[in-house]
């Protein structure tokens, strides 16, 4: 199979390479050609264990790694995962269920994707006799992932920027923490959307980025949009029978990756209901499917930071598809977004997409108050996908992060401190970042002192 950009200026792709590259030249991010039809087929998936099932659904796009070897790679990626379901499926109350994606190595759901990520990069230098380095922005979660699937891997250095000061503790630590010598934590002087967009610039200049053989580790990579389709399968799976037909997929996000994977899995013939986008405080998604609009607005700090973005970078994989395919109006519309950081849309399926938003007062409210109805913790970001649930709908809460990687949050919210032995390990380890400025010049600078 084939992979295109959604800016249509760029030649099309296999899997791997498309993998490697992360962000199209021409700017734009790449899709699957086509998408396959799973309905027939779910009756056979519904038996598979957690890894056999994503070794069969990816098998449909990566087409130009041998079986065996991509089941082998896929297997390998789930082996750490704490709980032997990977992605246990909770019930709370009768039309109530919890998808547990925090049972990876940084307790987080990117986990899902980035250890698989890690070691398709690990194959790609040793098939190839190629190095890569690895640049991402994060807001949080993502770079822990992205940092521990590559951790020592031989040919791969990564370079990670994250907004200093504006990220949990505990998630700085597991970043800037490791100790491994082919990691580098920068701390951005601004925003996580600063970060980004610094992370494109650098993507922007063609001959820096095959110089150094540069890949992109966001959410932009197509491996992690199709990677966490599979949670979304897996969960629908294990559904009572009676109920699958009127799930609701409650998505606590805010670069639009995590709900799209679900989306896409719809379009693969998976007869999910809907999806509710739950954002905090910071709401530019809650306001696009509430109004139409799009438009950029100021970043606020907040008890959920992994969603404290503005610019959500997948977005644009779900315009393609919403503007019939169309390259050229896609460029069209991305090109007035930058110019004057809004754009108004005629329609969206609100039947498919609803969106709700928190403020910190309302995270710590429906933490209390989960805890009180049901006796379960969640962490502030999962606290969002409470809010305004329909009761005509099985919701299945996406629950993003271990409430353990927010102590303060929680025990002001319950008065519980939640703890995990492998961040009580990071308190006793120094810190080792990089503080750096948000501009390209000094970004690409770092990385040719430091890359392989």
């Amino acid at each position: 199979m084939n992979f295109l950009s959604t800016r249509g200026q760029t030649e099309a792709l296999g899997f791997s390479d498309a993998v490697a590259v992360g962000l199209a030249p021409d700017g734009g991010l790449f899709l699957p050609e086509s998408l396959p039809d799973l309905s027939g087929e779910l009756g056979r998936l519904e038996r598979l264990a957690y890894a056999d099932l994503c070794g069969e659904f990816l098998q449909c796009f990566a087409t130009d790694i041998e079986p065996a070897a991509l089941r082998e790679i896929v297997a390998r990626s789930y082996r750490g995962f704490a709980n032997a379901a990977v992605a246990p499926l909770e019930q709370l109350g009768e039309n109530l269920f919890v998808l547990e994606l925090f049972h990876g190595p940084t307790l987080a759901f990117k986990d899902f994707a980035l250890q698989l990520l890690g070691n398709l990069y690990e194959r790609q230098c040793r098939v190839r006799g190629q190095t890569l380095n690895v640049l991402g922005a994060t807001s949080g979660d993502t770079g822990a992932a992205a940092i521990h699937g590559l951790l020592g891997k031989p040919g791969v250095a990564i370079f990670i920027l994250y907004p200093d000061g504006r990220i949990a503790p505990l998630q700085e630590r597991q970043m800037a923490c490791t100790g491994a010598a082919n990691v580098f934590a920068l701390a951005v002087d601004g925003t996580f959307d600063d970060a980004q967009t610094v992370l494109k610039d650098v993507f922007g200049d063609q001959a820096f980025r095959s110089k150094h053989r540069l890949s992109a580790v966001n959410s932009i990579n197509l491996a992690r949009v199709l990677a966490q389709s599979v949670y979304y399968l897996y969960a629908w799976l294990r559904l009572p029978e009676e109920k699958r037909g009127n799930v609701e997929f409650v998505v606590p996000t805010g670069n639009f990756g995590n709900v799209l994977s679900g989306w896409m899995l719809r379009r693969m013939g998976v007869p999910i209901r809907s999806f509710k986008i739950a954002t905090n405080q910071n709401d530019i998604l809650y306001r696009l499917f509430t109004t139409g609009e799009y438009r950029l607005a100021p970043v606020a700090p907040s008890l959920a930071p992994s969603m404290d973005i503005q610019v959500a970078s997948n977005f644009e994989r779900f315009l393609y598809y919403n503007c019939g395919r169309d390259p050229v109006r896609l460029r069209e519309i991305m090109q007035t977004f930058k110019a004057t950081g809004a754009y108004r849309f005629d329609h969206f399926d609100t039947d498919v997409f609803t969106a709700s938003r928190c403020t910190d007062a309302e995270i710590s409210g429906i933490i209390k108050r989960v805890y009180h109805k049901h006796g379960y913790v969640c962490d502030p970001h999962t606290a969002c996908g409470f809010a305004d649930l329909q009761p005509d709908r099985v919701s299945v809460v996406l629950a993003t992060a271990s409430p353990a990687k927010f102590p303060d949050a929680i025990r002001a919210a319950i008065g519980i401190e939640p703890t995990h032995p492998a961040l009580e390990a990071l308190k006793a380890r120094p810190v080792i970042k990089h503080a750096i400025r948000a501009d390209a010049a000094a970004i690409k600078a770092f990385i040719e002192e430091r890359g392989v």
